[in-house]
């Protein structure tokens, strides 16, 4: 795992202030970066967001360290980037009111997870016809 050497090294960190930080030991770190033994999954998951890189990057599968769940907000053009900021500050229930008329303007979205919330809740369905022009 020489990714973890060297983001840790990028952050100026030593083995014994990641360890801390993970509430590991400063063996353990040197173990994963010297490949003796490898750190299990929330830790793996700790490292991602600490470091904000994917899991793949700090394991060495891949030479991108983007996180695939954080979308790249500089590739947006500025209407999209103003949309998706607005989408992001709405509570839970009317971010689904949005996807349900988006939905039914342009049809789902391949990867679409809330199918079931479609039907789930007439609320939502009401209160997207009051929304909706007659």
């Amino acid at each position: 795992m020489n990714n973890l050497r060297l983001l840790r090294n990028q952050k100026g960190i030593s083995q014994q202030k990641l360890a801390d930080l993970l509430n590991l030991s400063q063996q353990s770190i040197y173990k994963y970066e010297n490949g003796l033994a490898e750190p299990d999954i929330q830790t793996l998951k700790e490292l991602s967001e600490l470091f904000d890189v994917s899991i793949d990057y700090i394991v060495g599968n891949t030479d991108d360290p983007r996180r695939m769940d954080v979308f790249i907000e500089t590739e947006l053009a500025p209407r999209e980037l103003r949309c998706l900021r607005m989408y992001r500050r709405l509570t839970a229930t009317r971010k689904n009111i949005v996807e349900m008329i988006l939905e039914d303007y342009v049809g789902d979205c391949p990867g679409g997870d809330h199918d079931e919330e479609k039907n789930a809740d007439v609320d939502q369905n009401n209160a997207r016809n009051k929304m909706l022009p007659s």
